[in-house]
Formats: C-alpha cells, structure tokens, sequence
C-alpha cells in the first residue's frame, strides 16, 4: 500500500509518493481539512488507513474537483480587477480538461510502483492536476498555472502590477506579454486582447530621455547616462553644459550643484541607443575636418605664393618694357649709360626699407602703453600718466605733430591707466579711449575735452569703433564679455556679448568691414583673449553671430587685422612646446551658404609664421599692414622683448627684411601716412621712435 502526500506551500499542491502500509483510517478527516480555505503554507501527509488504492484515489479526486472550482472562481474574480488596472495585463485562467481523456499528471505522481486504474473508473474522474489556492497567496509570489510545463512560473494575480506573466498552457520559453503586445483568448485563437501600448511606453519615455535636451541618453559618447548627487540624470554634455553656463543648481530640483558632482551610472537595464556607428561617423568627420583644414592651409598657402607669383610677373613685365624701350633708344643712337640709368632708377623704386627718423621722449616716469595716429589733425598720440601727479593727478594722452615731430600738448582723460585708443571712420577727430578706472570715454580733439562717458561696472583692457556703422563703438572688459554701445545713448550700453569660453579679459579689439566682393565678405568683430579669439559676425542693428577661431588656447596675446587682405595676424607668447615668440599671419574664410537650413561657419587657416625671440611678458600690439612699396605686397611687425627691437617681416616670403633697436621693449606699433610719405612709429615705456620708409 503506498501513501499520497499532499503539500500545499506557497499556494501549490504536490502530490507525491511515498512508502506506507495498508493503514487506510482518517481518510475522511484528511479530505475535510482540504475542502477548507487555506490561509498560510501548509504540509498535509494523508495517513495510514486501510482503504484500498481505487477507494484512496476517488477520495482524492473529489477533493480535487472542489478546490479548482474555487480556484476558477477566485481566477475570473482577480481576472476582473487586474484589467481595471493601468499596468500591464496579467492574464490568469485555468482550463477544464475532458472528464474522459488520459491523465498524464497522475501516472507522473503516482510512480511505477502503483498499479493502473480500472477502465470504469476512469469516466467520472478528472485529471489530477496542481491547483491554486490563491486567497491564501501573498501578493507576487509565483505559482504553477494550470496545464503549464514542469518548472514555469507566473506572478500571482495579486502582486505588484506592471510583471510580465506567462499564459497559461504556453508552452516551454514562451515570451511574456509586454506593451503593445496581443495574447490569445483562452479557448480561442481568433479573439486577440491587446496590452495597455500607451501607458506603459509613456511610464517607459520618462526614463529614457535627458530632461534638458528631450533626447535619448546613450551608453557611450557624450551623452552617456550620468547622475548629480541628488540623484536625477541626464545626459553627460547638457549638464556638463548647464553647469559650465552659470547654472550651479539641478534642473529639477534646482539643489546645489557643480561640475565635480556629476557621474557616470552603469545601470543595469539601462535602455540606451547603440551610437557605435553615430561615434564611428564622428571621427571620420573629424578626420575629414582635418584634412579639410590642411587643404584649406595648402590652398591659402597656393594663393599666397600665386601673389608673389603675380608680383614677379608686373616686376618681370616692367623690365622687359624697359628692355624693349632701351632696344628702341639704342636704335635711334641714344646713349646707353641714360638707358641703364633709367633702369637703376626702376629697380631701386621697387624696392625700399625704414630709415630712422627722430626720437621723442614721451615720459620719464614710464607707465605709455598705446599708440594711435589722427590723419584729420596729422598728429600721433600716446598714453602717458599725468607730467603734474599732484596738481593734475591720472592719465591721458600727448599728442605729437607729424609735421614737426615735436610734441604739442597734454590732454587729461582717465583716473587710471588708459589701455586702449581708436578713432572713428568720419574724420571728425573724436578719439575713444578705454582704461583701468572701469570707463570708457570719447574725447574731442578739437576742444581738448571729454565730450561722453560711460560706465562700465569693470576694468576696460581694449575698445574699438565699428566700421560699418560709426554710431556702435566697443569695449573688451576684464570678465572677457564686450560691451556694445550707442554714441546717440548717453545712458548705458545697447548689448552684452558675453564670453563663450573663459572669463579672460579681452586684450584686443578689431572690426572688420563688410566687402562684397571679397572671399570673406562678412563683417565684424575680433575679439582675442589669452585663451584664444571669437568673431562677432555683425549681421543688422545690434544682431551678433559669433564663430569660435582655431587658435591655440591659453598663449594668444594680440589679433589684429588688415581690412583689405582679409588676413589677421596673431601673436602667442613662448611656450613649453613652442620656446620663441611667433606671430602667425591667418587667412579668414566662410563656408559658403548652400540653402538656409545651413548656417555658414567663419573660421581661419594659418598661412606664414614669423619667430622673434625666447622672452613675451608683456603684451605688445603688433601690425600687419599694406607695404608702402606696393604691388600688392604686405609687411608684419612686431616687438621683440628678447633684443629690445622692432622686427618687419616680409608677409608674402616670410624673410625678415629689418630689425631696428629700440631702448626698451616695445609695446605699441603705429604705421602712418604724412605728405605723401610712409612711416612707423614704435612706443616704449618711455620713448617714441620714428622711422620713414625709402
């Protein structure tokens, strides 16, 4: 005689063998106990009794039957209430087999020890399969559905919304319903009920997405899931920019934060993009910018060289001229020597260099910085600090005549160093200056008086007028924003360009004018800094479009530029991998605008650098300009610290054509044009030294 355990743990009955003896008492008490509801895990062992085997098993059939009419009961009921719900659809039923058909999960249980059933007791008896008691079940704890493979599991109805369950009678490795997803209809293959698609794909964006960008976060690149410390994510480049930006709070919760906080999450069912293929493409864009750019650099380097070419051609051109001219002269019996006297005379008028010309002491204390020249009154003018500090204490400007080359008189503008100078376009000898007192001022020339002020809240490092509208003048300040004002609003500035990289003061200003006809046609302004330059495309009115230069980071230390070559030359400090001073003469250059989606880009290409010497602590203004020889040709100079001199390059060839001495190092260069005649003014500390072009 063998005895039938029954377990009933977690909801699940097990029905299995076991060694017993023909004890068949208690039989009745056994199956009273297992009509009861069960509120707990239970283990029940049928005792000993002396009914027979046939006997034993209808009593366990009929206490069988009774506990799945209540697990179908129990089964339409959380049936009803899990499809009011918004979480993913748990589909929970059970199926009736045929009273007649074979029962597979008996023979499984029984064991080969017992012997078969008779064939009359097969017709009212069910098959004998595990049941659910799930009143008794705690919420979410999984349990074998009716008819389902040995060893699958689905959640209870009663557990946490939203798990994925397996249908009843799937079959081994079913896949789970999920949103958006259809499962048959128990007992029927045409009816279909579709999953809650639009709850769960919104609960599923909200984890997806960058709050600050509203687009997906990677696993790898620059938008990488990451993390403050209060807890919320984005993705890695907008917060690192949020926070660069001025922002030091949490978008969302708007808690302290900073750049250091942020870190990277490796989830664990993080739902990412795969960017392999965007990042791959990346860096194949960034290989053809490169090369773009070095092509950019050979074809500007092409043009340059076909300049000079063209210059050699004019020059080779006027001596056969000549040739053919002395030819016709020789014919008609004139003298030969007049012949090569004539060409003497043209070849020395191609050719010239700077002869000095006169000295003037500017001040004695030191403390002149910059230099500007007034073309409607002919005379240059230098900062100096005041010749009477007691009586008439602060800055101003001396001016110099360049008729006499003596100096006429002292004009008192700032309370403190002034470090920068500029005149306007309109020829009305209004001059701008900028100083260290945290103010800007227009000064008439004509009466010797400060005319308009304005205030700018902090120490200015450089000014300018604009070219293209002489009503909008500028000025560099120290945070490394530039201001923009309006001549005709004597109140405050018009506009804030506010800095893009670094807080380092702008060291210089220069405006370029619009010109049509031009490869670079645009006009703006050049604002530099120690951690490199920015170009302000001046569209219309006060409307700015700035373009980040190439330039090297942290050693630039003046941009000028030449209006007409559309070239600017820059000058970077030494440095660990460069140990000489270099002034580096750029082509600018804009993409041209293929439709308006794409907006055109401004940037620069290095076409000749000039090396002076080993020492730069001083930041000198260097100039870069049309030579007064002509033919197209363009000059470069700048001020040595290493030699004390004043350096000229030749642009096109890169040769240098003189270095004049100088007293101390220079810190300001000044070409200028008096009578008909060239000249260069270079500005030390406390000296001013002229020289004439020949």
């Amino acid at each position: 005689m063998e005895d039938m355990e029954v377990e009933a743990a977690a909801g699940v009955i097990v029905v299995s063998e076991s060694d017993s003896t023909t004890e068949e008492e208690g039989v009745p008490a056994q199956a009273d106990r297992l009509r009861h509801p069960v509120h707990r895990p239970i283990r029940r062992r049928r005792r000993r009794s002396g009914l027979s085997t046939r006997e034993e098993l209808q009593a366990l059939i009929r206490d069988t039957e009774e506990l799945s009419e209540r697990l179908r009961r129990h089964t339409a009921d959380a049936h009803t209430h899990s499809s009011s719900r918004p979480a993913a659809v748990i589909t929970h039923t059970s199926h009736q087999p045929s009273a007649t058909g074979p029962r597979p999960a008996l023979s499984s249980h029984t064991g080969p020890g017992v012997p078969p059933e008779p064939e009359g007791t097969s017709a009212g008896a069910e098959e004998l399969r595990p049941e659910v008691e799930s009143v008794s079940e705690p919420a979410g704890e999984a349990v074998l559905e009716p008819g389902s493979p040995a060893g699958e599991a689905v959640p209870e109805p009663g557990g946490p919304a939203g798990e994925a369950v397996l249908e009843p009678g799937s079959p081994a490795g079913a896949v789970p319903c999920h949103a958006g997803e259809t499962v048959p209809e128990p007992g029927g293959p045409a009816g279909a009920v579709p999953c809650p698609a639009g709850q769960a794909e919104d609960r599923d964006g909200e984890g997806e997405i960058c709050s600050i960008c509203f687009e997906p976060w990677t696993s790898a690149g620059d938008h990488r899931l990451a993390a403050l410390r209060c807890g919320h994510l984005f993705g890695y480049i907008c917060i690192s920019r949020w926070l660069s930006s001025g922002g030091n709070k949490c978008p969302q919760c708007n808690k302290p934060a900073k750049r250091g906080h942020i870190i990277f999450l490796y989830a664990r069912r993080l739902k990412a993009l795969d960017n392999a293929e965007e990042v791959r493409l990346k860096s194949f864009l960034e290989l053809e910018q490169g090369l773009r750019r070095m092509e950019q650099l050979e074809v500007a380097q092409c043009r340059q060289q076909l300049q000079l070419v063209a210059n050699e051609n004019t020059r080779l051109r006027r001596e056969v001229e000549e040739l053919r001219r002395w030819k016709a002269q020789v014919s008609l019996g004139s003298s030969q020597g007049s012949s090569l006297s004539s060409s003497q005379r043209q070849d020395s008028s191609s050719a010239g260099h700077y002869v000095f010309s006169k000295a003037l002491l500017v001040s004695q204390t030191g403390s002149s910085r910059v230099l500007s020249y007034c073309e409607p009154l002919g005379c240059l003018l230098a900062s100096q600090p005041s010749t009477h500090a007691t009586l008439l204490p602060g800055f101003g400007v001396k001016m110099i005549s360049t008729a006499t080359l003596k100096s006429s008189q002292y004009i008192p503008i700032h309370s403190k160093q002034i470090r920068g100078l500029a005149f306007s376009q309109q020829q009305d000898s209004l001059l701008l200056s900028a100083a260290f007192d945290s103010t800007i001022k227009l000064t008439s020339l004509l009466t010797n008086t400060v005319v308009q002020a304005y205030n700018t809240g902090r120490p200015v490092w450089s000014c300018c007028w604009c070219q293209d509208n002489n009503n909008y003048i500028y000025a560099g300040l120290s945070n490394g924003s530039v201001l923009v004002y309006d001549t005709r609003d004597t109140s405050t500035h018009v506009q804030e360009l506010a800095p893009l990289r670094s807080s380092c003061p702008v060291v210089s200003l220069s405006y370029i004018p619009r010109s049509a006809s031009s490869s670079f046609p645009c006009g703006g302004l050049i604002a530099g800094s120690l951690e490199g330059g920015c170009f302000w495309e001046h569209a219309e009115g006060t409307s700015y479009t700035p373009h980040i230069l190439p330039l090297e980071s942290g050693n630039c230390t003046d941009i000028q530029v030449e209006p007409e070559s559309r070239h600017c030359l820059v000058t970077y400090r030494p440095g660990r991998t460069h140990p000489s001073l270099r002034c580096v003469l750029m082509e600018l250059s804009r993409t041209p605008q293929t439709d308006s989606a794409h907006t055109p880009v401004c940037s620069c290409s290095p076409v000749q650098t000039f090396s002076a010497g080993s020492s730069c602590k001083l930041l000198t203004k260097n100039r870069v300009f049309r030579s007064p020889a002509g033919q197209g040709a363009t000059l470069v100079c700048a001020g040595d610290e290493a030699s004390n001199s004043t350096m000229v390059w030749d642009a096109g060839s890169g040769a240098l054509l003189q270095k004049m001495p100088a007293d101390l190092p220079v810190l300001d260069i000044c070409p200028f044009q008096h009578n008909q005649g060239s000249f260069l003014a270079s500005l030390t500390e406390k000296m001013l030294k002229v020289y004439k072009w020949e």
